[in-house]
């Protein structure tokens, strides 16, 4: 199955984004190098590996707009994934440069959602396209209304 294309290029009002010409949505941005820790015995990286690479972007993604995940704790709401979903494309290798794309992708009562693209910098060839469901909880783990930080995260990323 081959991906759907994706053509980021830059965002003139904020370089931390990259826009998608074929589509017109706006994507947060990040560059990551893969490290040999994160292959496996067949010299690539391991898939599990991904999931931690989402993380990256939507961690980055958050300090940039908004606020760190840690603040959001702080004020005592968590939000763990509830729904994972990925479709690789081509594998990376030891030492390669991956772009991690994230967007906010939906936002609910107490769910939200985030859309990813990891693309190979040399190349710009899709490596993969996933989401992470999350839901918030507090202290206690019951769901709870999203907060007021990861509100305005919603209502101030680039549309």
């Amino acid at each position: 199955m081959r991906p759907k294309p994706f053509k980021p290029v830059p965002y003139a009002p904020d370089a931390r984004f990259v826009a998608d010409a074929t589509t017109g949505l706006i994507w947060h941005f990040c560059a990551l190098r893969t490290l040999y820790a994160d292959t496996d015995r067949a010299g690539v990286v391991y898939h599990a590996n991904y999931l931690r690479y989402f993380e990256v972007g939507r961690a980055a993604l958050m300090r940039d707009v908004a606020y760190s995940y840690k603040e959001i704790e702080d004020g005592g709401t968590s939000y763990p994934i509830v729904k994972i979903g990925i479709d690789y494309f081509r594998p990376l290798y030891y030492d390669d440069i991956m772009h991690i794309h994230t967007r906010l992708a939906d936002m609910e009562r107490v769910r939200l959602t985030f859309d990813y693209t990891i693309t190979h910098e040399p190349t710009g060839e899709i490596v993969c396209k996933g989401f992470t469901c999350h839901c918030a909880i507090n202290g206690n783990g019951v769901p709870v209304a999203i907060d007021e930080k990861t509100a305005y995260l919603w209502d101030n990323f680039p549309r």
